[in-house]
């Protein structure tokens, strides 16, 4: 394939590393790496370490689908045009929803010989954000027509494409750069514990507070032995000091750890610290990265709250699912995990070979596969 310029459009920023994110900015650095020149055409962004970022709208942060986000303020079509008239695009990759004040416009005013295609992302947590998006697509139905090919990153976000959108999609599934994963060493001082890691935000849709309820279980019953069992809680947020007043308040200060935000080079070590990384999310998931990422890297097993994201990632293991609200049964599924060394063992064979369709080199192949289909279409 000739080297491409690709357009990678996002309403929101890039300066936090939220799952479409880490999707964008995986897909980037790996078609750069195959020789292809990559743009972000992306919302209010100050982070200068990436080439060609294009910040091209303000940006108000808002709560939608459980999560916090920042959506556009309208992009001027002035700068767009610019754009358009300083780079020739062969492509541009949109994020899907998106908005039209700002990816929208983007679509429009493309070049005819510029090939569009879209990636859909969202998992609805409500039939609120459900509705909200059905209003979307209206508000963007102008630009649709614009679009060669569309695909979504699993099951769920087909679904939610079909349902509010009226499009059907293909699936090419989300993806990580799992090499250095794959690579990971435990840590030092975790070598020779038996250990149970949260990685995630401490916000109440991501239910580290179920986790710690389920240890508190299994503390009174009697079933961990702190000197040689440790829970990690790796992450900030807003619950974080309600969090460290429960693990004082049920006498867990010696089991639990809270290890703050870890950075991007940390989180493979803290991972591959595993025996059981737990990802008690209640919803609000598209597609489960993380779940990635503690397959390729973990020494045991991951566990993960049954809910559309993440049923998506993990439908071929079952029993790794578990209802996070029920602390009851998620205190008997960790008991069950740490007494069996087998099960560990089988469940981290499992992951190591099913994780590696999501390997960026894996994925990559496929959308470059579909950018030149969407450039054949815009050709005929």
């Amino acid at each position: 394939m000739k080297r491409l310029v690709i357009g990678l459009v996002l309403d929101d920023t890039l300066d936090s590393t939220d799952g479409v994110q880490q999707y964008v900015l995986t897909v980037g650095a790996w078609l750069q790496s195959q020789g292809h020149e990559v743009h972000y055409l992306v919302g209010q962004t100050s982070r200068t370490d990436l080439p060609n970022v294009h910040s091209l709208s303000r940006n108000v942060r808002v709560r939608f689908n459980k999560n916090r986000m920042s959506i556009p303020l309208p992009a001027s079509r002035r700068v767009i045009r610019a754009l358009f008239r300083k780079h020739h695009f062969d492509v541009l990759h949109v994020q899907v929803p998106y908005s039209p004040l700002l990816a929208g416009r983007i679509i429009k005013m493309a070049p005819a010989d510029t090939a569009v295609v879209g990636t859909f992302h969202v998992a609805p947590f409500s039939a609120a954000v459900h509705m909200a998006n059905r209003v979307l697509r209206v508000l963007v139905a102008g630009s649709l027509p614009r679009f060669d090919r569309m695909v979504s990153v699993s099951r769920v976000a087909q679904d939610f494409a079909r349902s509010t959108f009226g499009i059907e999609t293909d699936i090419i599934p989300n993806t990580a750069q799992l090499a250095g994963f794959y690579a990971a060493k435990p840590l030092a001082q975790y070598k020779n514990m038996q250990t149970i890691v949260f990685l995630g935000r401490l916000v109440e849709r991501k239910g580290c507070q179920y986790l710690l309820e389920a240890v508190a279980r299994l503390r009174r019953a009697g079933k961990l032995d702190a000197p040689r069992v440790r829970v990690i809680v790796c992450g900030g947020g807003p619950l974080d000091a309600q969090l460290r007043r429960f693990v004082a308040e049920h006498d867990m200060a010696d089991l639990v750890v809270f290890a703050g935000r870890v950075t991007e080079a940390d989180k493979p070590r803290y991972l591959a610290s595993a025996d059981i990384v737990v990802f008690p999310s209640t919803g609000g998931e598209s597609f489960g990265i993380v779940l990635l990422e503690a397959m390729a890297a973990s020494r045991g097993v991951v566990l993960a709250g049954d809910n559309p994201g993440y049923t998506a990632v993990m439908e071929d293991r079952p029993q790794a699912l578990f209802d996070p609200t029920d602390t009851a049964a998620l205190a008997g599924l960790l008991e069950q995990q740490l007494s069996s060394p087998q099960a560990r063992a089988s469940a981290r064979a499992w992951q190591q070979a099913y994780v590696r369709q999501f390997d960026v080199p894996q994925v990559g192949a496929r959308l470059l596969k579909m950018y030149e289909q969407a450039l054949h279409r815009r050709a005929q």
